[in-house]
């Protein structure tokens, strides 16, 4: 078993703040680049520009910890004036302290179950 954790978010962009939500993806995809132990941070918006996906995928925890510490402190409450989440889905087998900082989101856990990936 591996040690990465993974999740999928769905967000409806407010009204007006498209544009916003593009200019704050950009500043916290280039900042995130640098950090260690992320494998896939990726977002996906809809035709119409009312949702946003955001794919995350983390070598373990402990990197999604640091991940989401750090977002928080730049990007938390910009964030949270431009989106409502809808649903935040995690993959893997969290560590109790991430598992404690995805509870906020009202995370929903799915762990490994078979399967396969490419990409280690």
């Amino acid at each position: 078993m591996h040690a990465e954790v993974s999740w999928q978010v769905e967000l409806t962009v407010r009204p007006g703040e498209l544009d916003n939500f593009r200019t704050l993806t950009s500043e916290m995809v280039n900042s995130t680049r640098g950090e260690p132990g992320v494998l896939i941070y990726e977002r996906f918006v809809s035709e119409d520009g009312k949702f946003v996906y955001l794919y995350e995928r983390y070598a373990d925890s402990a990197a999604a910890v640091a991940h989401l510490l750090a977002f928080t402190k730049m990007y938390g409450e910009r964030f949270a004036n431009m989106v409502d989440r809808r649903r935040f889905t995690v993959f893997g087998g969290p560590s109790d302290e991430l598992r404690e900082i995805l509870d906020r989101f009202g995370a929903a856990y799915f762990g490994p179950f078979d399967g396969f990936s490419l990409l280690r």
